[in-house]
């Protein structure tokens, strides 16, 4: 359990906001309107009441301000990608936009894990296989460490009647003294565990939360969301919501010692 302002732990956060380009149409006329929005907020609020240090890179500012070196990933405890998807960190503006030879910024965070660092991967419509396959981190380097096998089509599950987790392993210290009974989530998405991987939690039958020790460090997968849709009020306003986030980055990062 991570006391409040304790941690110490750096965290480097990436994803999780979105503009939207949405076309009014009224009769004969139309315009457009263009909004910037982030859904981690309670998420960020929970960590750094804990003492967490974080450092958030938005989706759209990743090929600027993401470490291009295993040395200045280094810095971090661990890396967090919630809701964003492999392309943002392949096409890069010097490569995409450019031609350039760049490095692979999956491929610095796969040798930043075995090295020792953290690794939380958190589902979305962007993450993991995603909406219509998008996401495609199946494909990437980052699938050697990922803690689950990852369909190779739309992974989604959309359950509207929403579904409560089921706890496996009410002691491991990636979810702390978090209770075993978990607010419903209305979705997540599918995958299967890897061999020598821990499920701790499932949902509808599938994984829901899955660490793996990898090399020198940690891995762990959550498969459904932070934020909406997903994640319903109930669950935000969830009085352990706080507590499990913490455990589970804390665990990552290496604030326990089981692995």
């Amino acid at each position: 359990m991570i006391e409040k302002g304790k941690s110490g732990v750096k965290l480097l956060f990436v994803g999780e906001s979105w503009i939207k380009h949405t076309i009014h149409m009224k009769g004969m006329d139309h315009f457009v309107s263009v909004e910037y929005e982030e859904g981690a907020g309670v998420f960020l609020r929970c960590l750094a009441e804990k003492g967490f240090d974080v450092t958030y890179i938005r989706a759209h500012e990743v090929s600027e301000k993401f470490p291009r070196s295993l040395e200045q990933l280094q810095q971090y405890d661990a890396v967090a990608l919630s809701d964003i998807g492999s392309n943002s960190f392949l096409l890069t503006n010097e490569t995409f936009l450019r031609s350039e030879i760049s490095v692979n910024r999956l491929q610095l965070i796969v040798d930043f894990v075995r090295s020792g660092g953290g690794l939380v991967k958190i589902g979305g419509y962007m993450s993991f296989t995603g909406i219509d396959g998008r996401a495609r981190y199946g494909m990437s380097p980052l699938a050697e460490v990922i803690p689950v096998q990852m369909l190779s089509h739309d992974d989604r599950i959309e359950i509207p009647q929403g579904v409560a987790p089921e706890v496996l392993e009410t002691r491991h210290p990636a979810i702390g003294e978090v209770p075993a009974k978990w607010p419903r989530m209305l979705g997540y998405n599918k995958t299967s565990a890897k061999a020598g991987s821990t499920v701790i939690a499932r949902i509808n039958g599938d994984p829901l939360l899955v660490v793996k020790a990898e090399g020198k460090g940690r891995a762990l997968a959550f498969m459904s969301d932070v934020a909406p849709h997903w994640a319903p009020p109930e669950f935000m306003k969830w009085p352990h919501y706080a507590a499990l986030w913490t455990s589970m980055v804390g665990w990552a990062a290496g604030a326990s010692s089981a692995r």
